[in-house]
């Protein structure tokens, strides 16, 4: 509820600074080819799908013999709830885990704590990239470095914890300390750098020509307000306040169809997983889905 509340009151608010801007703001999101539009959305299945199998390989360091299509089903349906608010997607992600999963997933705190592994590798990308919000927001070069030696020094602690550490929620961070986070580091970049194409390409389909970095910037942002309870007004929010100096009619479409095809790609992922779970269940169990339960019980007898 505080989300659609949030939702609603960014909205007005970008309502009201757009009220001079109605018709460019208009002509704008009709500018953008209906092609662009479908690869966006496709560039967020892929981002979805990399940033799963990158859950993936948390949840089987943490202890977890979740089948693969089992996960991505739970992803899937928690990805969709992210649209409304990330800590509800993370939620319901775990809850739909433990539900088809049961004792082939680890504990709720275990998967809790799976999560910090990949939001600290996001965290660390928009570290180092917070340079790109110096320009945009005329902040000072020194806060970028302070935040790229706090976030480091974060990095540390977290692969010292793990290695003391090893039993009930800290299990969760086990991959700190696993030659697996190679793995787990790439499918969260190519989550990352989907997402930033994403940008990039809206923003170039209604004719804002800014690099790549503007992209990265926006990101950031999207990333920071993500955190409160705005809901899928998070785009269009995020590139006015980065980007509006190029216009702000311009910049809220690209935010507007961002947030648009990022809803669709999510929408496509979670029928995915519904769908297979019906089918799933018409033709039975498959051979992966039989099989995991045996290897637990052998591995506990």
């Amino acid at each position: 509820m505080l989300s659609v509340l949030g939702a609603l009151a960014v909205t007005c608010a970008l309502g009201f600074v757009l009220a001079g801007h109605r018709a460019q703001f208009v002509a704008a999101l009709h500018s953008a080819p209906i092609s662009l539009l479908a690869v966006s959305a496709l560039l967020q299945i892929l981002a979805l799908l990399a940033r799963s199998e990158a859950w993936n390989v948390t949840v089987r360091a943490a202890g977890g013999s979740v089948p693969r299509r089992l996960l991505f089903r739970a992803a899937g349906v928690g990805y969709l709830a992210s649209v409304v608010n990330g800590s509800l997607g993370m939620a319901v992600r775990i809850a739909s885990l433990r539900r088809v999963a049961g004792d082939l997933a680890p504990r709720v705190p275990a998967l809790l704590a799976a999560e910090v592994p990949i939001i600290t590798v996001e965290v660390v990308l928009a570290a180092t990239f917070s340079f790109t919000l110096i320009a945009p927001l005329g902040i000072p070069w020194w806060e970028p470095a302070i935040a790229v030696v706090l976030i480091s020094g974060v990095v540390v602690g977290l692969r010292r914890l793990s290695g003391c550490r090893r039993t009930g929620l800290w299990a969760g961070l086990a991959i700190f300390r696993m030659k697996g986070r190679g793995r787990m580091i790439a499918f969260t970049l190519i989550a990352v750098c989907a997402q930033v194409a994403r940008n990039w390409l809206m923003l170039r389909a209604i004719g804002v020509d800014v690099s790549i970095f503007a992209a990265m910037a926006w990101l950031i942002a999207m990333f920071t307000l993500g955190q409160l309870p705005i809901g899928p007004s998070i785009g269009p929010a995020a590139a006015v306040l980065i980007l509006g100096a190029h216009g702000v009619a311009a910049t809220a479409a690209a935010g507007v169809l961002v947030a648009v095809t990022g809803i669709t790609g999510s929408v496509c992922y979670a029928l995915w997983a519904i769908t297979d779970q019906i089918v799933t269940r018409r033709l039975g169990p498959t051979p992966e889905l039989v099989v995991a339960p045996a290897a637990v019980a052998l591995r506990s007898s």
